[in-house]
């Protein structure tokens, strides 16, 4: 059988609940010898568990905490200085943030003419030295044209 899981005979028992008794305070002596103990006594709570074994224990009450001091005054005017220069700062941020947008945004636009001329250029470049064989064109292949005036024929 697993420890975990509960036997047949105490699923049979009936499951006992005991309440805590409270214990009478401790009565003062009248000429202490030694060092007193305090006049309450806190109340032992025992607890039957399902599985048969007791846990004792002490009722604990809960310390309130201490309050919290106040807090001096601080004036209007420090503050309104205060949230004056931080608003001065981010306005001085976002400044600095728009111009380095504007710069790079011009930049990209540059590169986009150069690129775009560069393309351009190669493309009126192809058009002028290619060897297409149009008739009427104004580039001629320099070579066979002399050889056609001197009448070089091979």
């Amino acid at each position: 059988m697993h420890p975990d899981q509960p036997s047949r005979l105490a699923a049979e028992r009936a499951i006992e609940v005991h309440h805590p008794t409270p214990i009478p305070p401790a009565v003062p002596m009248a000429a202490p010898l030694a060092h007193m103990q305090p006049g309450h006594v806190p109340a032992v709570a025992s607890v039957v568990l399902p599985d048969g074994r007791v846990v004792t224990g002490y009722a604990i009450t809960h310390t309130q905490p201490e309050p919290v001091a106040p807090k001096p005054a601080v004036s209007r005017t420090a503050v309104n200085v205060a949230l004056g220069g931080i608003g001065f700062l981010a306005v001085c941020g976002g400044l600095l943030l728009l111009t380095t947008f504007i710069a790079a945004l011009a930049a990209l636009v540059q590169q986009l003419i150069i690129l775009a001329a560069v393309i351009f250029g190669g493309w009126i470049a192809a058009q002028v030295f290619s060897a297409s064989g149009h008739q009427g064109a104004t580039t001629v292949n320099i070579r066979k044209a002399v050889i056609k005036r001197n009448h070089f024929h091979r």
